[in-house]
């Protein structure tokens, strides 16, 4: 009997590889922060405003970390509909959140800020690029938990894939708001 509580209490082996994994894009992320700040420093910065659509798109993967906590007790209910409908929206809205990163990247090259045009604008295109590319990794996974939804036959109800889906969702959540409002502020 001990030797069953003990087992529970630890971690599942995808949700531990999910944390060192999360810790190392953290680590990541603080590293291009850090080079932002150290060459924000130089002459020959130039300050510009976001583009509104960043913001607007926050909400969009608001919303979406929503509907994935929502899916994920749908799934634990057995409640499959529902599941189907929440993980299916929460697809499309980090495809939506994708879309609105590539306006923007769109609108900041209108602006006379390309990719290989000032240091700080090449700065807010790796930053975000690598955020989007995080996300789509996300989607990726999120179109594989829709797919398995979708099979016709079940062989196991366990809530350990939807649930590290989610952990993960949540992060890129948390993620793009630091980015987002470090990148405001830090112009």
């Amino acid at each position: 009997m001990q030797a069953m509580s003990v087992q529970r209490k630890k971690i599942h082996p995808h949700k531990y590889s999910l944390w060192i994994a999360m810790g190392s894009i953290t680590m990541m992320f603080i590293g291009f922060t850090s080079a932002y700040v150290v060459k924000r420093a130089q002459a020959n910065w130039q300050v510009f405003d976001l583009p509104h659509i960043f913001w607007m798109s926050t909400a969009v993967i608001l919303i979406s970390s929503g509907t994935i906590q929502l899916a994920v007790k749908q799934f634990k209910q057995r409640n499959m509909q529902r599941y189907k409908q929440l993980i299916t929206l929460t697809a499309a809205l980090g495809v939506v959140f994708a879309a609105c990163q590539c306006l923007g990247f769109s609108q900041l090259s209108q602006r006379g800020l390309p990719l290989s045009g000032p240091v700080s604008a090449s700065f807010i295109y790796v930053i975000v690029g690598m955020h989007m590319l995080h996300v789509l990794g996300g989607v990726v996974a999120l179109l594989i938990m829709f797919a398995r939804a979708y099979r016709t036959r079940v062989r196991v109800y366990s809530a350990v894939p939807i649930e590290v889906a989610s952990l993960y969702w949540h992060f890129v959540d948390v993620l793009w708001i630091y980015l987002l409002v470090f990148l405001s502020i830090a112009r």
